[in-house]
């Protein structure tokens, strides 16, 4: 049961994009939705098997590792897979309601969507370094396909721009793999981790690695195609690529740090990653305080707050793995809840200035407070998941010392306060009245609500999570 509980993780959003293509764009909206809504079940079983006996292993075609695949369900994967199941219901609900069936987005959208799922799903599971390589392909191809949905100039540049870095980035990853290869004689992720033997090889490997995947997941300074596909991106589109694509490529530099380069000196290189996280942590937010669109302050919220997930390279400890992690679900329901309300504005208004967006409180209340909700998590405020990632953090850097790790990580959340309390200040005081405002669909709103709430009450829900999380942890790591 449990196997092929793991099988349909993959294979049911793959079939159902696959005969989206031949619906009509309702009507394959409504298939995509009944799909996405058999993740969750079928992740149950897995769940139990995974609380009960720990890691679930699956080798594709029979053969095992050093030559075969191998799938791997344990706690880490498990927990984004549920992750990616939530945010992806929900975004779906959202773009039945702001998807005309009649536009060439709504017709574009839905075959794809259910395969970019698809090809998250089996990144997670996978435990083979060229298997993640394409799967992490696969991604990439379905997110960029998605940002040119639309068919706009800008978001079709936007789009080409990603599609470049994101292959030159591959190339990257590639290399790295063969070379890994070479001295291991096994790609499977765990394996070669007990293989691999530190020195020039390993550390030119594990650069490249490193160096490519930071690219694809736009950590700073690596970030230039972010802010303009998040920024210029269709309707949930936006939400997809911040709460979604760019975890993907996160989750692989977790898993190749703490397991594959475990033998490997990493404390020089390790200093250097949090150096970039606590850059990208001001950069971004710094950014995002001056923007003048709603959608740009939201993207270049993203690259400030991926830059806390560097700080645990530094950090190294069973209260940073945990931080994190929490950090990565908690700021994918708020960022994708951030992204929807924005979209619901920009519909609603015809553009997304801040300041001509006077009113928005009395017009447009629940996407305003689905903003605000979500604001709270982004800026670390108890009770919200946000706030226990950061937390977390605070006493991982405490336990070492690490004064500048501290005071970086309250700056950060410091200047989030402010570009959020800006929105809120602008939508209800500032001079530039919003106008005729075309009122979204409750649907359309009640997602994004939804998503907030649920980066909220992740603070709640806490303990069950970390306790999944800690029968999982890097080795050398203590729960």
């Amino acid at each position: 049961m449990t196997t092929e509980a793991l099988a349909g993780l993959v294979f049911v959003p793959l079939v159902a994009g696959m005969v989206a293509m031949l619906l009509p764009a309702r009507a394959a909206g409504v298939l995509v939705i009944a799909a996405l809504a058999l993740v969750p079940v079928l992740l149950w079983p897995v769940t139990l098997a995974v609380w009960h006996g720990g890691p679930v292993l699956v080798e594709l075609g029979g053969f095992g590792p050093p030559l075969g695949i191998v799938w791997r369900a344990d706690p880490l994967a498990l927990s984004m897979l549920w992750f990616t199941a939530l945010v992806a219901l929900l975004v779906s609900l959202h773009a039945l309601a702001g998807f005309r069936p009649e536009t060439a987005e709504g017709r574009r959208f839905w075959p794809q969507w259910p395969i970019l799922i698809a090809a998250i799903n089996a990144l997670y599971l996978s435990a083979d370094l060229f298997n993640l390589y394409v799967t992490l392909e696969l991604v990439t191809l379905g997110a960029v396909v998605l940002i040119s949905v639309g068919s706009k100039s800008v978001a079709m540049i936007a789009a080409m721009r990603y599609l470049l870095l994101a292959l030159m980035a591959s190339l990257f990853y590639l290399l790295a793999t063969a070379l890994i290869y070479g001295q291991t004689g096994t790609l499977d992720l765990y394996l070669a981790g007990e293989r691999l033997q530190d020195g020039t090889l390993a550390a030119a490997a594990l650069m490249l690695m490193i160096t490519g995947l930071l690219l694809k997941s736009a950590i700073f300074p690596l970030h230039m195609w972010l802010p303009a596909a998040h920024g210029n991106a269709p309707w949930s589109v936006s939400a997809i690529l911040s709460a979604l694509v760019v975890k993907a490529s996160l989750y692989i530099v977790l898993r190749v740090w703490f397991w594959t380069a475990v033998g490997i000196d990493t404390q020089m290189a390790a200093t250097f990653l949090g150096v970039l996280g606590a850059i990208a942590i001001l950069y971004g937010s710094l950014a995002a305080l001056v923007q003048e669109r709603l959608k740009m302050l939201i993207a270049y919220s993203t690259v400030a707050q991926l830059g806390y997930v560097m700080l645990l390279f530094p950090l190294a400890s069973t209260a940073a793995f945990r931080g994190v992690t929490m950090h990565l679900v908690a700021h994918g329901f708020a960022k994708a809840a951030m992204f929807l309300a924005a979209a619901n504005i920009l519909r609603a208004l015809g553009h997304d200035r801040l300041r001509r967006m006077t009113g928005i409180d009395q017009k447009l209340p629940i996407d305003l407070a689905a903003f605000a909700l979500a604001g709270v998590s982004i800026m670390g405020l108890p009770p919200s998941g946000g706030f226990l990632g950061k937390w977390l953090l605070l006493e991982a850097a405490w336990a070492r010392s690490g004064w500048g790790w501290m005071a970086v990580i309250v700056l950060g959340s410091l200047i989030a306060a402010a570009y959020v309390f800006r929105v809120a200040a602008l939508s209800m005081f500032g001079s530039g009245r919003a106008g005729r405002v075309e009122v979204p669909r409750t649907l359309a709103s009640m997602t994004a609500l939804a998503l907030a709430l649920v980066a909220i009450a992740l603070g709640f829900a806490a303990a069950p999570f970390f306790a999944l999380i800690d029968r999982g942890l890097p080795p050398g790591m203590l729960p």
